[in-house]
Protein backbone atom coordinates (compact mmCIF):
# COMPACT_ATOMS: atom_id res chain seq x y z
CA UNK A 1 0.00 0.00 0.00
CA UNK A 2 1.36 3.48 -0.80
CA UNK A 3 2.30 5.50 2.29
CA UNK A 4 1.98 9.10 1.19
CA UNK A 5 -1.84 9.34 0.61
CA UNK A 6 -2.47 7.78 4.01
CA UNK A 7 -0.03 10.18 5.62
CA UNK A 8 -1.63 13.19 3.93
CA UNK A 9 -5.03 12.09 5.25
CA UNK A 10 -3.59 11.74 8.75
CA UNK A 11 -2.11 15.24 8.63
CA UNK A 12 -5.40 16.70 7.36
CA UNK A 13 -7.29 14.88 10.11
CA UNK A 14 -5.14 16.50 12.80
CA UNK A 15 -5.43 19.94 11.23
CA UNK A 16 -9.16 19.81 12.00
CA UNK A 17 -8.22 20.15 15.68
CA UNK A 18 -6.09 23.25 15.14
CA UNK A 19 -6.69 24.77 18.58
CA UNK A 20 -5.25 21.67 20.29
CA UNK A 21 -1.76 22.10 18.92
CA UNK A 22 1.60 22.50 20.62
CA UNK A 23 4.61 23.60 18.59
CA UNK A 24 8.29 23.73 19.43
CA UNK A 25 10.60 21.52 21.45
CA UNK A 26 10.38 23.19 24.85
CA UNK A 27 6.57 23.37 25.02
CA UNK A 28 6.20 19.74 23.98
CA UNK A 29 8.89 18.55 26.37
CA UNK A 30 7.11 20.28 29.25
CA UNK A 31 3.76 18.81 28.16
CA UNK A 32 5.28 15.33 28.19
CA UNK A 33 6.84 15.90 31.61
CA UNK A 34 3.48 17.11 32.92
CA UNK A 35 1.75 13.98 31.55
CA UNK A 36 -0.49 16.07 29.28
CA UNK A 37 -2.62 13.78 27.10
CA UNK A 38 -1.23 13.93 23.57
CA UNK A 39 -3.24 12.47 20.69
CA UNK A 40 -0.40 12.35 18.18
CA UNK A 41 3.13 13.63 17.73
CA UNK A 42 4.52 14.64 14.34
CA UNK A 43 8.31 14.90 13.96
CA UNK A 44 10.49 15.82 11.02
CA UNK A 45 11.96 12.96 9.00
CA UNK A 46 15.70 12.35 9.03
CA UNK A 47 18.44 12.61 11.64
CA UNK A 48 17.28 13.40 15.15
CA UNK A 49 19.46 15.21 17.61
CA UNK A 50 19.24 16.70 21.07
CA UNK A 51 15.81 17.46 22.42
CA UNK A 52 13.89 15.95 19.47
CA UNK A 53 15.45 12.57 20.23
CA UNK A 54 14.42 13.01 23.87
CA UNK A 55 10.87 13.99 22.87
CA UNK A 56 10.46 10.93 20.65
CA UNK A 57 11.83 8.60 23.34
CA UNK A 58 9.51 10.03 26.00
CA UNK A 59 6.50 9.89 23.68
CA UNK A 60 7.08 6.25 22.75
CA UNK A 61 7.59 5.33 26.39
CA UNK A 62 4.16 6.82 27.10
CA UNK A 63 2.55 4.96 24.18
CA UNK A 64 1.95 8.10 22.11
CA UNK A 65 1.65 7.72 18.34
CA UNK A 66 4.76 9.21 16.68
CA UNK A 67 4.57 9.94 12.94
CA UNK A 68 7.52 11.05 10.82
CA UNK A 69 6.68 13.63 8.15
CA UNK A 70 8.49 15.88 5.70
CA UNK A 71 9.28 19.45 6.74
CA UNK A 72 6.69 20.69 4.24
CA UNK A 73 3.94 18.79 6.11
CA UNK A 74 5.00 20.35 9.43
CA UNK A 75 5.07 23.77 7.77
CA UNK A 76 1.50 23.28 6.55
CA UNK A 77 0.33 22.31 10.05
CA UNK A 78 2.23 25.06 11.84
CA UNK A 79 0.56 28.25 13.03
CA UNK A 80 3.65 29.79 14.57
CA UNK A 81 6.04 28.99 11.69
CA UNK A 82 8.60 28.00 14.33
CA UNK A 83 7.75 24.37 15.00
CA UNK A 84 11.43 23.37 15.35
CA UNK A 85 10.72 20.03 13.71
CA UNK A 86 7.99 18.83 16.07
CA UNK A 87 4.23 19.41 16.52
CA UNK A 88 1.93 17.72 19.05
CA UNK A 89 -1.86 17.54 19.04
CA UNK A 90 -3.33 17.36 22.51
CA UNK A 91 -6.70 16.22 23.84
CA UNK A 92 -9.25 18.78 25.03
CA UNK A 93 -10.15 16.39 27.84
CA UNK A 94 -8.35 13.55 29.60
CA UNK A 95 -9.12 10.02 28.48
CA UNK A 96 -10.21 7.32 30.92
CA UNK A 97 -9.52 3.61 31.19
CA UNK A 98 -12.02 0.99 30.02
CA UNK A 99 -12.33 -0.12 33.65
CA UNK A 100 -13.44 3.40 34.59
CA UNK A 101 -16.39 3.06 32.18
CA UNK A 102 -17.33 -0.33 33.62
CA UNK A 103 -17.00 1.09 37.14
CA UNK A 104 -19.30 3.99 36.28
CA UNK A 105 -22.01 1.57 35.16
CA UNK A 106 -21.59 -0.42 38.37
CA UNK A 107 -21.81 2.72 40.51
CA UNK A 108 -25.08 3.64 38.78
CA UNK A 109 -26.43 0.13 39.32
CA UNK A 110 -26.92 -0.33 35.57
CA UNK A 111 -25.73 -2.89 33.04
CA UNK A 112 -22.89 -1.38 30.99
CA UNK A 113 -23.89 0.50 27.83
CA UNK A 114 -20.76 1.26 25.80
CA UNK A 115 -20.15 2.61 22.31
CA UNK A 116 -17.07 1.39 20.39
CA UNK A 117 -15.98 3.43 17.36
CA UNK A 118 -13.96 1.51 14.79
CA UNK A 119 -11.77 4.14 13.08
CA UNK A 120 -14.18 7.09 12.95
CA UNK A 121 -12.13 9.90 11.37
CA UNK A 122 -14.63 12.73 10.94
CA UNK A 123 -14.84 15.09 13.97
CA UNK A 124 -18.46 15.98 13.22
CA UNK A 125 -19.46 12.31 13.28
CA UNK A 126 -17.54 11.71 16.50
CA UNK A 127 -19.04 14.80 18.12
CA UNK A 128 -22.57 13.84 17.07
CA UNK A 129 -22.08 10.33 18.45
CA UNK A 130 -20.91 11.78 21.78
CA UNK A 131 -24.07 13.92 21.93
CA UNK A 132 -26.31 10.94 21.32
CA UNK A 133 -24.31 8.78 23.74
CA UNK A 134 -25.00 11.32 26.45
CA UNK A 135 -28.67 11.59 25.48
CA UNK A 136 -29.27 7.84 25.75
CA UNK A 137 -27.30 7.43 28.97
CA UNK A 138 -24.36 5.46 27.59
CA UNK A 139 -21.60 4.99 30.15
CA UNK A 140 -18.72 5.69 27.79
CA UNK A 141 -17.16 5.57 24.34
CA UNK A 142 -14.09 3.61 23.26
CA UNK A 143 -11.89 4.72 20.34
CA UNK A 144 -8.61 3.42 18.86
CA UNK A 145 -5.34 5.33 19.04
CA UNK A 146 -4.55 4.86 15.34
CA UNK A 147 -6.47 5.85 12.21
CA UNK A 148 -9.14 7.71 14.18
CA UNK A 149 -9.92 11.22 15.35
CA UNK A 150 -9.22 11.94 19.01
CA UNK A 151 -10.74 14.45 21.42
CA UNK A 152 -9.92 17.60 19.45
CA UNK A 153 -11.53 21.02 19.69
CA UNK A 154 -13.44 20.29 16.47
CA UNK A 155 -14.94 17.20 18.10
CA UNK A 156 -15.72 19.15 21.27
CA UNK A 157 -17.50 21.83 19.26
CA UNK A 158 -19.53 19.25 17.32
CA UNK A 159 -20.44 17.51 20.58
CA UNK A 160 -21.95 20.77 21.93
CA UNK A 161 -20.81 20.13 25.51
CA UNK A 162 -21.28 16.36 25.61
CA UNK A 163 -17.51 15.82 25.72
CA UNK A 164 -17.63 17.00 29.34
CA UNK A 165 -20.10 14.28 30.34
CA UNK A 166 -19.24 11.19 28.28
CA UNK A 167 -16.08 9.32 29.35
CA UNK A 168 -13.86 8.38 26.40
CA UNK A 169 -11.26 5.61 26.52
CA UNK A 170 -8.52 5.50 23.88
CA UNK A 171 -7.08 2.02 23.40
CA UNK A 172 -4.24 0.49 21.41
CA UNK A 173 -6.19 -2.52 20.15
CA UNK A 174 -9.98 -2.56 19.66
CA UNK A 175 -10.11 -6.32 19.07
CA UNK A 176 -8.35 -7.04 22.37
CA UNK A 177 -10.60 -4.55 24.13
CA UNK A 178 -13.66 -6.37 22.80
CA UNK A 179 -12.30 -9.63 24.24
CA UNK A 180 -11.76 -7.88 27.57
CA UNK A 181 -15.34 -6.61 27.60
CA UNK A 182 -16.61 -10.13 26.85
CA UNK A 183 -14.65 -11.45 29.84
CA UNK A 184 -16.52 -8.85 31.88
CA UNK A 185 -19.85 -10.27 30.67
CA UNK A 186 -20.55 -7.52 28.14
CA UNK A 187 -22.21 -8.59 24.89
CA UNK A 188 -20.73 -6.96 21.79
CA UNK A 189 -23.01 -6.11 18.87
CA UNK A 190 -21.81 -4.77 15.54
CA UNK A 191 -23.69 -2.71 12.96
CA UNK A 192 -23.31 -3.67 9.30
CA UNK A 193 -25.45 -4.09 6.18
CA UNK A 194 -24.67 -7.82 6.28
CA UNK A 195 -26.07 -8.23 9.80
CA UNK A 196 -28.16 -11.31 10.51
CA UNK A 197 -31.21 -9.40 11.80
CA UNK A 198 -32.61 -5.91 11.76
CA UNK A 199 -31.60 -3.99 14.89
CA UNK A 200 -35.19 -3.77 16.14
CA UNK A 201 -35.61 -7.56 15.85
CA UNK A 202 -32.57 -8.26 18.04
CA UNK A 203 -32.24 -8.54 21.80
CA UNK A 204 -30.30 -5.44 22.83
CA UNK A 205 -31.00 -5.56 26.56
CA UNK A 206 -28.50 -6.17 29.31
CA UNK A 207 -24.76 -5.33 29.37
CA UNK A 208 -23.93 -4.25 25.82
CA UNK A 209 -21.23 -2.65 23.69
CA UNK A 210 -22.31 -1.28 20.31
CA UNK A 211 -19.65 -1.20 17.57
CA UNK A 212 -19.96 1.53 14.92
CA UNK A 213 -17.79 1.20 11.82
CA UNK A 214 -15.85 3.89 10.00
CA UNK A 215 -17.43 6.29 7.52
CA UNK A 216 -16.07 4.68 4.37
CA UNK A 217 -15.22 1.08 5.19
CA UNK A 218 -17.57 0.16 8.01
CA UNK A 219 -16.33 -2.35 10.58
CA UNK A 220 -13.03 -4.07 9.91
CA UNK A 221 -13.18 -7.82 9.22
CA UNK A 222 -11.46 -8.77 12.47
CA UNK A 223 -13.71 -6.51 14.53
CA UNK A 224 -16.78 -7.99 12.86
CA UNK A 225 -15.60 -11.49 13.72
CA UNK A 226 -15.09 -10.49 17.35
CA UNK A 227 -18.70 -9.30 17.73
CA UNK A 228 -21.17 -11.69 19.40
CA UNK A 229 -23.68 -10.78 16.69
CA UNK A 230 -24.21 -8.16 14.00
CA UNK A 231 -27.40 -6.21 13.25
CA UNK A 232 -28.43 -4.31 10.14
CA UNK A 233 -30.46 -1.15 9.57
CA UNK A 234 -33.03 -1.87 6.82
CA UNK A 235 -32.87 0.55 3.89
CA UNK A 236 -35.93 1.04 1.68
CA UNK A 237 -34.69 3.76 -0.67
CA UNK A 238 -32.01 4.04 -3.29
CA UNK A 239 -29.25 5.00 -0.83
CA UNK A 240 -27.53 1.92 0.58
CA UNK A 241 -26.00 3.34 3.76
CA UNK A 242 -26.37 6.02 6.42
CA UNK A 243 -23.97 8.52 7.89
CA UNK A 244 -22.07 6.83 10.77
CA UNK A 245 -23.46 9.14 13.45
CA UNK A 246 -27.03 8.73 12.16
CA UNK A 247 -26.72 4.93 12.09
CA UNK A 248 -25.26 4.96 15.58
CA UNK A 249 -28.09 7.16 16.89
CA UNK A 250 -30.81 4.91 15.45
CA UNK A 251 -29.43 1.79 17.15
CA UNK A 252 -28.55 3.60 20.40
CA UNK A 253 -32.16 4.70 20.82
CA UNK A 254 -33.39 1.16 20.18
CA UNK A 255 -31.04 0.01 22.95
CA UNK A 256 -32.44 2.71 25.24
CA UNK A 257 -36.01 1.64 24.42
CA UNK A 258 -35.30 -2.03 25.13
CA UNK A 259 -33.42 -1.24 28.34
CA UNK A 260 -36.44 0.72 29.50
CA UNK A 261 -38.59 -2.39 29.19
CA UNK A 262 -36.24 -4.68 31.11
Amino acid sequence: MPREPKLDAEVQEEQLGDNDKLEGRNSILEALRANRTINKLFVIKGEREGSIRQIVAMAREKGIIVTEVEKSALDSMSSSRSHQGVIAFVAVKEYVEVDDILQLAQEKGQPPFIIILDEIADPHNFGAILRTANAVGAHGVIIPKRRAIGLTSAVSKAAAGAVEYVPVSRVTNIAQTIEYLKKNNVWVVGTDATGEKAFYESDLKGPLALVVGSEGEGMGKLIREKCDFVVNIPMQGEISSLNASVAAAIVMYEILKQRGRS
